[in-house]
Formats: structure tokens, sequence, C-alpha cells
């Protein structure tokens, strides 16, 4: 299925303002099921563009201003081929199978910081949640997964919420409600408390039995690395798993570091009025 992101955000201003450099991660990275036909970035008032890409091998454009603006646009166009599968299979390797398994030399070096826990659990809270989800040692460890992936909605309601950042783990278990982003945190926490490698993943949702008002989003999932599998997309806002439906931006340590757009500019508090953020995603033909 061919599918068109249309991604508009607008900051205004109270009077122009001197923009620093902005960090623009809206290209999508691709993979073997989602294939990226065009794509496009503008900015208005004009930038100069540098492209590069950052430890995770996310593209990142940074745009650099010459001028002062009382209203900054920027609007990215992204036409991909999405051909993941709605009941995909996983060809797990057998010695991953059940759960505990151990990752191989390898793997645990590469795997590094994607298994250990970003935030404090001094009192235990999280990881007893997290083992909670497991019925026996052995036990089948996609069984595992898909039980935490579909079991944490009932311990947390999804929320639209405004506000940047990410609530910590506890915060979102205590308040019983948050985003997106926040329920993805959560399950990777929750899966790296268990020994999981796991990485967070920005994108984008279409989802074809949506009203025909809601075009698509911005979201916020997980992957988890199984040997023999590699990574699959865990999508704990909606009880879904794999790919389908979901077009990947970028991949990072945390949700933090995979911000669409990130920049600052000189000047008071007082002079930042609104940001506006508009996101379709639509079928082509």
């Amino acid at each position: 299925m061919k599918l068109k992101v249309h991604h508009r955000t607008t900051y205004r201003y109270a009077r122009p303002v001197a923009l620093q450099p902005h960090r623009m991660m809206l290209c999508s990275r691709g993979s073997h099921d989602v294939v990226v036909v065009a794509n496009s970035l503008v900015c208005s008032p004009d930038a100069q563009l540098d492209w590069t890409q950052d430890v995770f091998g996310n593209l990142i454009a940074m745009g650099i201003f010459s001028e002062p603006t009382a209203e900054l646009v920027v609007t990215s166009e992204l036409t991909v081929e999405q051909s993941a599968m709605a009941w995909p299979v996983f060809r797990i390797a057998p010695e991953a199978h059940s759960f505990p398994f151990e990752y191989s030399h390898d793997d645990l070096a590469d795997l590094g910081a994607f298994r250990i826990p970003e935030h404090g659990d001094p009192e235990g809270r999280l990881e007893a949640w997290a083992r909670a989800f497991v019925r026996g040692a052995p036990t089948d460890t996609l069984s595992l997964l898909k039980d935490l992936n579909a079991g944490i909605l009932d311990s947390v309601a999804y929320r639209v919420r405004d506000e940047e950042g990410t609530q910590t783990p506890l915060e979102t278990l205590a308040l019983g409600s948050g985003s997106c982003r926040d329920i993805s945190a959560l399950f990777i926490e929750a899966v790296r408390h268990l020994g999981f490698g796991a990485r967070a993943v920005s994108g984008y949702l279409f989802d074809a039995q949506a009203p025909a008002d809601d075009p698509g989003s911005t979201h916020a999932w997980a992957e988890i690395y199984l040997p023999g599998a590699g990574w699959i997309a865990f999508d704990p806002t909606h009880r879904r798993l794999g790919g389908a439906s979901l077009i990947p931006v970028a991949v990072a340590r945390s949700n933090r570091q995979i911000m669409p757009i990130v920049g600052s500019y000189v000047g008071t508090p007082e002079d930042f009025l609104a940001m506006d953020v508009a996101v379709s995603v639509t079928p082509e033909a």
C-alpha cells in the first residue's frame, strides 16, 4: 500500500525573533517493508538544510535560518510503500523461544544501553509489575511479550497529552494514564527490567478503519530485539504487534532523542505564542 504523509508544524511569535538551528527528524528511515518513494522538507522562512545521520542511523536535517521571523512553518511531505503483513509470523531462533533466554555475546555487546532501564525503580515497583506478566519459568517468549503489550491498557488509559516530554514509567503507572509516547516508554522500561533489548520508535500511524475525519497522526511505539526475528514492532497503545499501518521515522534509546523538531529562538518566553501541528496519512492510488 502506498501512503502519503503530510506533516506541517507552525510556530508563532509575538514579534520577529532570531531562530537558532533547528534539528528535524521527519524523513522515514525505511526498512524491508517500508520503502521511501519520495520525500521533501520545506521551511518558511527559507533555511539552509544540512543532512546528516545520528548514532542510530536516523536521517536528520539541521535547519539554519538567516533572518528574524514572527512565524516558522515546517512542512514535510513523505510517500512510502508499506508492505508489512497484518498477521506476521516471526522466525525466532530456537534458543530464544522460551523465556528467560540468554543473548549471544555479540548481541549483548551490540544491544548495550538498549537493555538498561533508563529510570530508577528504588522500590522495585516497576520490575514487580513487569514480572507479574511472567506466567512461569520457562514460558513462551512471544506470548509473554504479547501479554505485556496487551495488558498495559488494563493499568493505563490512553489520553491525548499536549505537554512536551515523556512521563517517567512510574509516573504513568501512578497516574493511570498517558499518551502514546508515555505508554510506549512504560512498555520499553518494563521489558528492559525483564532483560530484553528494546528501543523507542517515532513515526506515523495509518488506520484504514478510522473515521473519515481522522486522517492519521504522529505516533510512538516500541521495538524489541529477538534473535532470529530481529527488531519486532510492539504498539501497546493499540495492543498491536508488527509493523502494519506504521511508518517509522526514527529509532533511539528513548523518546526524548527522536522528537520530530527541536529548536529554540533568541528572545523572551513571552515572545512565543503558539505551536500548531497538522498531520494527515492517506492512501495514494
